[in-house]
């Protein structure tokens, strides 16, 4: 038994036709950070993501949502990410890719946890809400922040710099 481990960035997101996050290059002084800015007003951005889970055997898929907090230092001030998956079997499906609808989504939230402004954060979401995946699938992830939720409150972006998805080959 192996855990599989798939890297997406936030270069490779595609948006709806509204409410999504901008894509941001922040200037470090070594690097350049890029990321996609939630904001915390509004019904909620969203951003997708299409991969195939080459060699998924079953279980959950374990998602982190890496990000940081734009401009905030107060350490108890947190964000809840939301995330959902669609998937088709090609050749085997007969679902219109199109009005494909999503699995019910799970969700996670994290705090700061230090007053340190644009320290990373790793929020885990565990998504058993599978559409029936299986390997070789085409499936898409929807990452939504979810401002609604009574444990978002931090003002301001959280910047989602990549999501990290593992899970078991068997």
């Amino acid at each position: 038994m192996a855990t599989l481990n798939l890297y997406l960035a936030p270069e490779e997101a595609v948006f709806g036709p509204n409410a999504y996050p901008q894509y941001q290059r922040n200037y470090g002084t070594a690097y350049t950070v890029t990321g996609l800015a939630y904001d915390s007003a509004g019904s909620g951005e969203v951003a997708f993501w299409k991969f195939t889970p080459f060699g998924y055997g079953s279980g959950p898929i374990v998602c982190d949502v890496i990000w940081y907090a734009d401009t905030s230092t107060t350490s108890t001030h947190g964000v809840t990410w939301q995330l959902a998956v669609a998937a088709i079997t090609p050749g085997v499906d007969t679902q219109n890719a199109e009005t494909k609808a999503f699995a019910a989504a799970q969700q996670a939230s994290t705090d700061l946890g230090s007053a340190d402004p644009q320290k990373l954060i790793k929020t885990t979401v565990t998504i058993s809400n599978l559409d029936n995946i299986a390997a070789g699938d085409e499936v898409w992830l929807r990452v939504t922040r979810l401002v609604s939720d009574a444990a978002d409150d931090l003002t301001g972006d959280a910047i989602l710099t990549s999501l990290r998805l593992s899970y078991s080959d068997t």
